[in-house]
């Protein structure tokens, strides 16, 4: 007999679902608005509320790094496989503007990208790619600027 749950959360619409369940988004009210079927787009938004609000009536800015967090390193695996290690190594956040009403972060792995990581990767060596995220105001403002860099390294044999 297959196993319901795993069916529920196969594929990225089974991780999306999860990710809304997921504690430290619920909790920042953070929501996954779209997980492409290839694991390369992923869109996030996050509103206000009381409970991620700051003590100056704006988006906390933990929360605000939280809506960045996991997403570079999941594409990366589902799209590289079970032959390559993937980590979040490092991220820096600079905040820009005040965050209020709803935000939004957008993510989108391309073709290049995944080349440059399977080029670097190629002989075991560890590869340290930085990559940018923007967390965007309704207006498309910058509110902050989040720079995320992972751990990758093919497996050895």
């Amino acid at each position: 007999m297959k196993n319901p749950l795993k069916a529920l959360f196969s594929g990225a619409a089974g991780l999306r679902r999860g990710l809304l369940l997921y504690g430290p988004f619920l909790g920042a009210g953070v929501r996954v608005d779209e997980l492409s079927a290839d694991f390369r787009r992923v869109r996030v938004s996050m509103g206000m509320h009381w409970y991620n609000r700051n003590y100056v009536g704006t988006h906390f800015g933990g929360s605000l790094y939280s809506m960045t967090d996991p997403f570079y390193m999941l594409m990366l695996m589902n799209n590289l496989g079970r032959d390559y290690v993937v980590w979040d190594k490092s991220a820096s956040i600079d905040f820009v503007r005040p965050g209020k009403g709803r935000v939004f972060a957008e993510f989108e792995l391309t073709e290049a990208m995944l080349d440059e990581v399977k080029a670097a990767t190629a002989g075991g060596d560890k590869y340290l790619p930085t990559w940018p995220v923007k967390v965007v105001d309704g207006d498309g403002r910058t509110v902050a600027e989040v720079s995320k860099t992972l751990y990758v390294r093919r497996k050895r044999a």
